[in-house]
């Protein structure tokens, strides 16, 4: 009667601290907190820009050009006279909607037709020969091609940086999608005549989830990088918008008299970027069986 009543207060818990462990190893790790204290540090700023001692981004003021720091101005002033820290803060929201709203679209598009794609195979030949396609141009240059032609504007910046991520989604999720078509249980719901569309939503789609879950990551940071690139070239969003690229771009025929026009910007984009991809590290470490065994 001991010997049972040990085994049942006893058995539980190895199995529930297993389970939990490699994510709060993870998480627990000096690099991911720190980097996820910036991410929140940048979305807090993003959310709350209007009650962090901000002005209006866009408002010009002659008489105060190329001002350096001081108490009215924390981070001094641009070329037009507009509050550099103002324009930086309201800059994080546009960088964090592009960032999520190219990994949503990406992700949504190209986990349909990866899944397509990965369970017939005569479709498998046409979608992939036109995602390689796809692939084979730069990205960047086919995001400027697309804004050249539809005018700039965040939503065609959002379009232009998406295009270019969705083949890199459906080679992901078509790869998964190949390795479990032939699993037993896929095949015993085959034969209990399972329609499609429930075989692909039960069965099929969610063993895509946890690698979109970090490829969202790296599309996450790679759209905020592409969009602060295009809008240096004065391809991104207009130039009246305040974002991290477009701060950086004006800026830079002042940066031996102001370099902060550059590196404040510059330094919160590289932030950013490297929080997200240490935080998609180690998302990936958390969910992946074979690392987690690793920890």
């Amino acid at each position: 009667m001991s010997n049972s009543a040990n085994a049942v207060l006893v058995a539980p818990a190895p199995a529930a601290s297993g389970a939990q462990s490699p994510l709060r190893r993870v998480l627990k790790s000096g690099p991911v907190m720190i980097a996820l204290a910036v991410l929140c540090l940048v979305v807090i700023m993003a959310l709350f820009a209007p009650w962090l001692h901000t002005v209006d981004p866009m408002q010009i003021d002659p008489t105060q050009r190329l001002k350096s720091m001081s108490a009215a101005h924390w981070l001094g002033t641009d070329a037009y006279g507009r509050d550099v820290y103002s324009r930086v803060v309201y800059g994080a929201r546009v960088s964090l909607t592009v960032g999520i709203g190219v990994a949503v679209f990406s992700m949504v598009v190209g986990l349909a037709i990866g899944v397509v794609a990965g369970y017939f195979r005569w479709v498998d030949a046409i979608v992939m020969r036109i995602m390689d396609g796809l692939m084979a141009i730069p990205g960047v240059l086919l995001a400027i091609a697309l804004v050249s032609l539809s005018g700039a504007s965040l939503a065609t910046v959002l379009i232009a940086i998406t295009i270019p991520e969705i083949p890199r989604v459906v080679r992901l999720v078509r790869s998964v999608i190949l390795g479990v078509r032939n699993e037993p249980y896929v095949e015993a719901a085959i034969s209990l005549g399972t329609p499609t569309f429930t075989l692909m939503l039960r069965h099929l789609v969610p063993n895509t989830i946890a690698p979109l879950i970090v490829q969202g990551t790296y599309v996450f940071a790679s759209a905020i990088l592409t969009e602060a690139i295009l809008s240096f070239l004065g391809a991104g969003v207009p130039p009246e918008v305040s974002s991290w690229g477009n701060i950086m771009a004006e800026g830079r025929s002042f940066f031996q008299l102001f370099p902060g026009l550059v590196l404040f910007p510059g330094i919160l984009l590289s932030l950013t970027v490297l929080s997200v991809n240490v935080l998609g590290d180690a998302m990936r470490d958390a969910l992946d069986p074979r690392m987690s065994r690793r920890l």
